[in-house]
């Protein structure tokens, strides 16, 4: 629960610097994310935007549970530094989002044309996501096979 909540709140506050950074609206990019599953999200409002919210949770969620259960299943990689799991998974869950998810649901390009782009979108997945989870998946929430 903890690495569920942890690291969706990283990665999603970091979503929403760079959108405003980019001079973007935070409402705008949750309602992108819930237009992944709901089509008409993006037109959807307030309401969109807490479905995006919701739908980058329930992400999240999934994330955090598949790195649970890799870890029970190969229990080596409880054995791992806590960074180099950690760091491995984050490139693994951004190849998956980047080159599979967005391509096929948005048609996203893959590999994007610009490597500053390229580290802005790698870095989140392995430091907001893959580090905070490995870490607790290690010390504290996942109970050794």
């Amino acid at each position: 629960m903890r690495a569920w909540l942890i690291a969706g709140t990283l990665d999603i506050a970091y979503a929403a610097g760079l959108t405003l950074m980019a001079g973007g609206s935070v409402g705008g990019m949750l309602r992108g994310v819930a237009s992944g599953p709901f089509r008409g999200a993006s037109g959807w409002g307030p309401v969109g935007a807490v479905t995006g919210l919701g739908v980058h949770f329930a992400i999240m969620a999934g994330m955090v549970a598949a790195w649970f259960a890799a870890v029970r299943r190969w229990p080596a990689l409880a054995d791992l530094s806590w960074w180099i799991g950690g760091t491995l998974y984050g490139l693994l869950l951004y190849l998956v989002m980047n080159a599979i998810v967005l391509p096929l649901r948005f048609g996203s390009p893959f590999p994007p044309e610009d490597l500053a782009k390229t580290a802005l979108l790698i870095l989140p997945h392995v430091l907001l996501v893959g580090w905070p989870i490995a870490w607790l998946a290690r010390n504290t929430e996942t109970p050794r096979c």
